[in-house]
């Protein structure tokens, strides 16, 4: 094909552009997008218990007892809801995605113009600064750049990239700017050959997910060798007709399976992820919203947490009369190609003009702390931090400022002069970090910046915080004990950074970064949960689960607040799905052993789940909750569901051994299983809010509604004297079951 080879400094034209998208050869997203609606469509009926239920039905059609086929209402019912909100939460996304589409600044026309990454062509000329990430393969025309390449080849150590040289897509600049021409699109850029997105997924770090994919293992290896043997037991041993024994059957296996947990748990997630939309936080990974709810630990570098990144020049400290520290400094601003926040603050203040022509450039770098620039009358310059440049700490009157010192490099490095900067605080810093302090989540501080001056600065925000380290003295080795007996850590390098996330995982700590820069990356990707600023770099957008689209770190605790309202509510709801399949599966093991026949038809379990399980359990998952996260997920439900599963197991045993017809051990038994079942949620939700209340008494009536108006429907008997006085009895014997087991583990706990 027959290429562009655009003039640097006007770029394609508007003709060229279109004759490149027209061909096809324009930039492609291979970043993982949300599910197409064909897949969620698809993903939600297919599922392994779907399947399930519908071979089930298909048992019950065959034997003709079409009115117990109306579990099926509550499977496709689940089901559309599951398709409805996961598209809700598709749209949601994909719309909040689409606002904040990286950009990429090309040259076109003879102008510098900023455009969306997707509309990227072949022979584009494109505009690198630190921060951005290297979206497509281009090839160095002017200028030159420092690279992290360690997403792609695995190395750490940054690369020196120049004039005629290969930037790859993968990588990001961690200094330098440079003019280079798109070489590659689409499927022959190099990070799509060696799968570099892979490389960015992460596992996911869910509780909740692992805890449910657990009970969903679990269930689906017994399942059916129960069922079978059930069915063995109910029709050859007991010689009960085939057909009864079918429906039998089938009501232990769909009373077994927790229809409705993984939906919910979807739906609580999706609904958090829309919420969350709009207050401006952009969830990349739907389950990071738990993670950071369990955080214990969060670590976030100081610009654009507690200070705004705006910086500003406040004075200027001569240490030696023979230089001219204004005119040297507005030389060097007046060459340098670094658009940072503190280079605009240099350059702010030291405007002039100045015809000193510039030889060689070393950009600054977050690992060598200072940048050089050697002049064409022969001078060489550095400017950067005291500790590296002088060997020696910021003198103790400037701590409180973000101190750059100017020396000359001959033989020996002369000291020229101190410039003090100051950041500009956020307003809402201090807010935000008394927040995790009252939550006890522990707060680590880690910064390239000099440890004192962040002391010097917390105090500004009235916070007292001051055990710090300066990770420039210090040997890697040393770092463990270190990072978990102080809150500060200063002169850190980017490698640093990512040390301390590893030490404090390894310490069993649930660790969320908040970082907005390039030197924050490598901690980002290592982190439990990651969250970028949206006004940070590419890099750092690109990498991180949590996007705080409005960059505001007051942010944050809504998210907490969030998952932590998701996680309660998930465990409290998941534990009455939790008592059906506890009490299915142990009365299911008893049924294959005794001689006794199995007391419910699939239609009851429907009476009796729908009104004791499915509507309250979607009602409960939405309220407010932001009690801190306490021990294991699995635990807890299981320490909400199992007493009760076990006292209806007791009553239904004590109900096989009454001398009453079938029918009317089946009726006490739909009795007992739905008051025994409003009783777990009023425990579980004790004390009762006005609405809840409401919502019992409307579920309560309807479920007497049904079983006296609706008998022959649901196969119950007659509610006579005899069934009334025995289910008064066990009500009472169910009080008292009650309040032993909550003696039992209060005396535990």
């Amino acid at each position: 094909m027959e290429r562009t080879n655009p003039d640097i400094k006007k770029g394609l034209n508007d003709k060229e552009v279109l004759n490149y998208m027209n061909k096809g050869l324009v930039y492609k997203d291979t970043t993982i997008p949300t599910k197409s609606f064909g897949l969620i469509i698809l993903s939600n009926i297919f599922t392994l218990f779907n399947l399930l239920n519908l071979f089930l039905a298909l048992l019950i059609y065959l034997v003709g007892s079409y009115k117990n086929l109306l579990f099926l209402g509550v499977v496709i019912t689940n089901t559309i809801i599951s398709i409805i909100q996961e598209t809700r939460a598709k749209i949601a996304v994909d719309k909040l995605k689409l606002t904040s589409t990286l950009k990429a600044n090309v040259r076109r026309n003879g102008i510098d113009i900023e455009i969306p990454i997707n509309k990227i062509v072949l022979d584009d000329i494109i505009l690198f600064s630190l921060g951005n990430q290297v979206i497509v393969d281009s090839i160095i025309l002017d200028g030159f750049v420092e690279v992290n390449e360690s997403f792609i080849t695995g190395e750490e150590d940054t690369v020196l990239k120049k004039q005629g040289d290969m930037l790859y897509s993968g990588s990001f600049i961690v200094s330098g700017n440079c003019t280079a021409k798109v070489e590659h699109v689409g499927s022959d850029n190099y990070s799509s050959k060696i799968s570099y997105e892979a490389k960015y997924i992460k596992k996911v770090n869910s509780v909740i997910l692992d805890s449910l994919n657990k009970i969903i293992k679990i269930l689906s290896i017994i399942i059916l060798p129960l069922g079978c043997l059930l069915f063995f037991n109910q029709h050859v041993m007991l010689d009960v007709p085939i057909n009864t024994a079918i429906v039998h059957t089938v009501a232990a296996l769909i009373s077994m399976i927790p229809e409705g947990l993984v939906l919910l748990t979807s739906t609580v997630l999706a609904v958090s992820v829309i919420r969350l939309a709009k207050r401006k936080v952009l969830v990349k990974q739907l389950y990071s919203i738990e993670t950071l709810a369990r955080v214990d630990t969060i670590c976030f570098d100081k610009t654009g947490t507690l200070t705004e990144g705006i910086m500003e020049v406040k004075d200027i400290i001569s240490l030696n009369k023979r230089y001219d520290i204004n005119k040297i400094m507005t030389d060097i601003c007046n060459v340098s190609k670094t658009n940072n926040a503190t280079m605009k603050a240099l350059k702010k203040y030291f405007h002039g003009t100045s015809d000193n022509e510039v030889k060689e450039v070393i950009p600054f770098s977050s690992e060598r702390k200072y940048s050089e620039i050697t002049f064409k009358d022969g001078n060489t310059y550095r400017l950067g931090a005291p500790e590296v440049l002088l060997n020696k700490e910021t003198p103790t009157e400037y701590e409180e400022y973000r101190t750059l010192v100017l020396v000359k490099v001959t033989k020996k490095v002369i000291p020229i002069g101190y410039i003090l900067l100051l950041d500009k605080l956020r307003s809402d810093a201090s807010k935000t970090i008394k927040y995790f302090q009252e939550q006890g989540v522990d707060i680590k501080i880690i910064s390239g910046d000099n440890p004192k001056m962040i002391v010097k600065l917390l105090k500004r925000l009235n916070i007292n915080i001051n055990k710090y380290v300066d990770c420039s003295k210090i040997d890697d080795n040393d770092l463990q004990e270190l990072v978990l007996n102080n809150a500060i850590f200063g002169r850190v390098s980017p490698f640093q950074k990512r040390e301390i996330i590893k030490i404090l995982k390894r310490n069993n700590h649930t660790v969320a970064f908040v970082g907005d820069g390039v030197n924050d990356v490598l901690a980002l990707k290592e982190a439990d949960c990651s969250i970028a600023l949206a006004c940070g770099s590419e890099a750092s957008f690109n990498i991180s689960d949590l996007v705080l689209l409005d960059s505001k770190f007051s942010s944050v605790p809504k998210v907490v607040k969030e998952g932590r309202r998701t996680i309660h509510n998930i465990e409290r709801s998941a534990s009455l799905f939790i008592v059906k399949t506890g009490y299915a599966v142990l009365i299911t093991l008893l049924f294959m052993i005794l001689p006794l026949q199995y007391p419910f038809i699939p239609i009851q379990m429907s009476l009796t789940g729908s009104l004791t399980i499915g509507i309250p359990s979607f009602i409960l998952a939405l309220e407010p909750n932001e009690e801190i996260i306490k021990g294991n997920f699995l635990t807890n439900i299981f320490k909400k569901a199992l007493p009760t599963s076990l006292i209806i197991v007791i009553n239904l045993l004590i109900i096989s051994m009454l001398p009453l017809s079938i029918d009317e051990a089946s009726t006490l038994s739909v009795l007992m299983v739905g008051f025994i079942g409003f009783a777990h949620i009023y425990r579980i939700c004790k004390p009762l809010k006005q609405y809840q209340i409401i919502m019992l008494t409307i579920l309560i009536i309807i479920f007497l509604t049904s079983v006296i108006g609706l008998k022959e429907l649901f196969s119950l008997a007659i509610i006579d004297l005899k069934l009334l006085i025995l289910t008064i009895i066990l009500l009472g014997t169910c009080v008292l079951e009650f309040r032993i087991i909550d003696l039992i583990q209060n005396k535990g706990n």
